[in-house]
């Protein structure tokens, strides 16, 4: 047997391992490969022979290492453990869904499957009078397209298109564009560019298209390829977007105001309402899925609620006729700007207001900047010798003069370390209160006003509303600057005769018309009613009367103020008879510090025995002469002629008085 074993290691072989126990392996004892072996190996092949592995050592065998996760029940425990914490954590956060904050969850989920969407409100009308619309909304449109839906024409991108819907495809952006130059107007190319804008899904093409327009276009993209309405093109969209206009154009432009290409107020009354012209907006919510508008799911409206009405003291007719006359006076006159009120002396309620140079609210970008605002509230100025039928009613009602109380007038008259002259050369005159007024002596005002303490003038033409907002209604409203009790003698001097004092045209106006009503001051008011979109009528803020001077201050007060007609033939108004007074102020530029130009104005009342109506144009800086009664005069008769009769004023019956100017 050992030769066996050593036959086969001769062959090459690994040596066979020794027959010895593998517990008790002895190195001295293993076998060795003899020499012959070798012989033989070599003999029978050139193979070298394996080189004999050297005996090792006894084998040593590692501890095995055991895990209790290796036993099949402890798997089994490990896994339960694991499901169960799993299970455990999505009862608990089924708990928190369905019991907890379920309703916070319900709501979040619904909140991402609803979409809203906001339902405008009309903006409210503003009617003259007479309910003549003088701004009203009219429908118009947002004009977009979805570029991609319009390169594919409403295909489905999700499905291969067949022969016939490519052609379609290729042909739209053409054809739409065709289309919206049609209806629209502007370049092609430009809507061929919004079209191929990539990844986009909304771009607007035009707004404040008029709806009969969009219509019209709509109907046309209906028609399709083929012009038979089965082919439609796709991807043009419209969505509300009133226009503002104003019938009457330029009629009480400045008082009305326009909106802006936001639909905001930006001057006038559209301005100064415009929370409640918009009105309240209402809502759509509805729930919708990738197909669209889900048809039983969430729908619920909230209506908007249109915008207030709001009905004008302005007549629009006479409105339009006091504008026209205005810029006849100021194209005669040379001025820069002019101003125009008329008003009922009985309520304060403003008939017509107009401004000049005004603008088309339906396209404010073609007049200058300037002419947007109401010149008549928001300019200042001295108002020269108009001032002079407040002073004398207050003299009048103070029982400090009459008609007939004598003055003598010098050349001049000091006054704050200078002189004051009147407006004309003389030299001593003997006037009667009557006489100062016609002949507007600046010095016989003095003479009679410093029989008054300064108190109580200021306290007077504070009563008459200068030195306080008219708060008629309109934005912009500026107060002017009335000295106090505290004053200077010499300002005291200044503005009985209309200098150191400025006004508004409406507060003049508004002054005016107290003396000669009767003598109550009516708060001037642009305003008549305003109703709900429903005809609800909404109230008005109580309007502000007070008694100023009495009747008789008054009757007296505007018995002065005739006398400046009756002295001049060409004063007077055919049928009527009227009071007035002229003003011819210097014009305080504040860039100089200066004095620098004129004003020239003119009010006139009718008729004089019972004064219904009230006119007062104011012409800044005219160039072709200063004198309020040469250039201001003849726009008031003119509009009174035009009044009176329109609202049925009866023509005089009785002859003005004929009281003396002088005395000897």
């Amino acid at each position: 047997m050992e030769q066996n074993r050593r036959r086969k290691a001769s062959n090459g072989t690994r040596p066979a391992r020794p027959t010895t126990s593998p517990r008790t392996t002895n190195p001295a004892k293993a076998t060795k490969p003899t020499k012959s072996t070798k012989a033989v190996k070599s003999a029978k092949s050139p193979t070298p022979p394996a080189k004999p592995r050297k005996p090792s050592g006894p084998r040593k065998y590692r501890k095995t290492v055991w895990l209790p996760i290796g036993r099949t029940s402890v798997r089994i425990r490990v896994f339960m453990v694991i499901v169960g914490v799993l299970l455990g954590t999505a009862g608990l956060r089924a708990i928190q869904v369905q019991g907890i904050d379920s309703t916070a969850m319900a709501d979040e989920a619904a909140k991402k499957m609803q979409s809203s969407r906001d339902l405008p409100a009309a903006r409210g009308d503003i009617v003259d009078r007479n309910g003549v619309t003088l701004a009203t909304t009219e429908p118009a449109m947002i004009v977009s397209i979805d570029p991609d839906m319009i390169r594919t024409n409403g295909a489905d991108k999700r499905y291969q298109m067949s022969k016939k819907k490519q052609e379609e495809t290729e042909a739209a952006p053409e054809a739409v564009a065709d289309l919206l130059v049609k209806h629209l107007g502007g370049k092609k190319q430009t809507y061929l560019d919004l079209i191929a804008t990539p990844d986009s899904r909304y771009e607007i093409v035009a707004k404040k298209v008029p709806a009969y327009v969009f219509t019209q276009l709509k109907a046309d993209l209906a028609k399709g390829i083929d012009g038979d309405g089965k082919r439609p093109w796709w991807g043009v969209f419209g969505h509300t977007d009133p226009i503002r206009t104003y019938p009457n154009r330029t009629v009480a432009a400045n008082v009305i105001g326009f909106v802006n290409h936001e639909g905001k107020g930006a001057s006038g009354l559209e301005y100064a309402l415009d929370d409640q012209l918009n009105g309240t907006p209402g809502k759509m919510v509805y729930d919708y899925s990738t197909y669209g508008r889900i048809p039983l799911g969430t729908n619920v409206m909230t209506p908007a609620e249109d915008g207030t009405k709001y009905e004008l003291t302005i007549d629009s007719d006479l409105q339009w006729i006091s504008e026209q006359l205005l810029a006849d006076g100021i194209r005669q006159s040379g001025a820069k700007t002019g101003k125009a009120v008329v008003m009922d002396v009985h309520s304060g309620e403003v008939l017509a207001m107009a401004n000049g140079p005004s603008f088309d609210p339906s396209n404010p970008g073609a007049a200058d900047e300037k002419d947007w605002g109401n010149r008549i509230v928001t300019e200042n100025y001295e108002p020269g010798s108009v001032q002079k039928v407040l002073t004398m009613a207050a003299l009048t009602d103070a029982g400090l003069a009459t008609p007939d109380t004598k003055v003598e007038v010098p050349a001049r008259i000091a006054s704050g370390g200078g002189y004051v002259r009147d407006s004309f050369e003389h030299g001593t005159l003997q006037l009667t209160a009557r006489g100062v007024v016609a002949q507007s002596s600046n010095i016989g005002t003095i003479q009679l006003s410093r029989q008054m303490p300064k108190a109580d003038l200021s306290k007077y033409l504070s009563s008459f509303g200068l030195g306080e907002k008219p708060n008629s209604g309109l934005p912009g409203e500026s107060k002017g600057s009335l000295p106090g009790a505290d004053m200077a003698d010499y300002t005291r001097d200044q503005i009985s005769f209309g200098q150191g004092l400025s006004v508004n045209a409406l507060q003049m106006t508004a002054a005016v018309a107290a003396v000669v009503n009767g003598g109550t001051y009516h708060q001037p008011s642009i305003i008549k009613s305003a109703t709900k979109a429903d005809g609800t009528p909404i109230d008005m803020p109580q309007k502000v009367s007070r008694r100023v001077i009495s009747e008789e201050a008054s009757d007296m007060t505007v018995e002065m103020m005739e006398s400046v007609i009756t002295m001049r033939e060409d004063r007077s108004i055919p049928g009527y008879r009227t009071a007035g007074k002229s003003g011819t102020a210097q014009r305080y530029d504040p860039k100089c510090k200066c004095y620098n130009g004129f004003t020239a104005s003119f009010v006139g009342v009718a008729p004089a025995e019972d004064p219904q109506i009230v006119v007062y144009v104011v012409l800044d800086q005219p160039t072709n002469g200063n004198l309020g009664s040469q250039l201001a005069l003849p726009v008031v008769n003119n509009i009174l002629s035009m009044a009176l009769p329109r609202y049925n004023v009866a023509p005089s019956t009785t002859d003005a008085p004929d009281g003396p100017l002088t005395y000897s």
